[in-house]
């Protein structure tokens, strides 16, 4: 299947209608839900952590250096990048899904057309190249729901929060942050691809379609959870 998605289109100019086609679904769709997530997100993990600094020799600036790191390291690729394997996934999958069962992806082989190559690799490239984006918006809107959640309720004041978030970064921030991207880069191709996968090979009717859809959301997220643990055994052990 892979050889198929990856290699070089036929006509230029459709591919890249298509591209930019995928990059709203995928990417422009999605920032809505990103942004409500990130926000909320971002102020759990706060007041969580400032209603549970009970030791006096924890310095104020932690609650803004908890928010940061968590954002970054786990929350935000992580957990965004689930929410957009149901919501992007499902999609995919459903969408090859029924092109499969009302025989459009057969019309396509009969004119020559390699349906994987115009139908999976404009979804592939639109992710990769969307979900960092999505996830750099989730770290900015998850920090600011931080921020927001501890002056509302008195937990922490501006100053102390920011000190929190430029804490240490110069040590390792940049490498975290070059961390959770990347991993985000990973995530979005094997959520394309899985979907896509299921999607494709769907048999049946319609019914089948709402299986096939289902099928790819778990999946997708098994294995991004999956390949979550690898990465941070490469990357921080």
């Amino acid at each position: 299947m892979l050889k198929g998605v990856l290699s070089r289109p036929e006509k230029g100019k459709l591919f890249w209608g298509s591209l930019m086609n995928e990059i709203e679904k995928i990417g422009l769709s999605s920032v809505p839900i990103v942004a409500v997530l990130s926000v909320f997100m971002g102020a759990v993990i706060a007041m969580q952590t400032a209603a549970n600094m009970d030791s006096p020799l924890l310095p104020a600036y932690t609650i803004g250096f908890i928010t940061r790191q968590s954002t970054i390291l786990e929350f935000s690729p992580t957990i965004i990048s689930l929410i957009l394997a149901g919501k992007v996934g499902s999609n995919i999958a459903s969408e090859l899904g029924t092109m499969r069962v009302t025989e459009q992806i057969d019309a396509l082989e009969i004119m020559g057309v390699n349906p994987l190559n115009y139908l999976v690799l404009p979804k592939v490239i639109a992710a990769v190249m969307m979900f960092p984006i999505l996830i750099t918006i989730s770290m900015a809107l998850s920090l600011w729901g931080g921020w927001f959640a501890c002056v509302q309720t008195g937990l922490s004041d501006t100053e102390t929060y920011i000190y929190g978030i430029r804490a240490f970064f110069t040590e390792n921030g940049v490498s975290d942050i070059t961390y959770a991207l990347s991993k985000t880069l990973i995530f979005a191709f094997l959520i394309t691809t899985v979907s896509s996968f299921y999607g494709y090979y769907t048999k049946g009717g319609a019914l089948d379609v709402g299986k096939s859809s289902t099928k790819a959301v778990v999946q997708s997220t098994i294995v991004v959870l999956i390949a979550n643990l690898l990465i941070t055994q490469l990357f921080l052990i």
